[in-house]
């Protein structure tokens, strides 16, 4: 029960890290913004 908790952490730390990794990279932000902006 213990480690299936702690692997869910991790699980969910590497998660918000990799999101946040490409926060800092402008490229991915602008890709983003155009793609949302096809939207509408």
């Amino acid at each position: 029960m213990m480690a299936r908790k702690i692997a869910l952490y991790t699980l969910a730390l590497a998660a918000v890290l990799g999101v946040f990794a490409l926060y800092t990279r402008p490229d991915f932000l602008l890709t983003l913004a155009d793609q949302i902006w096809a939207c509408f």
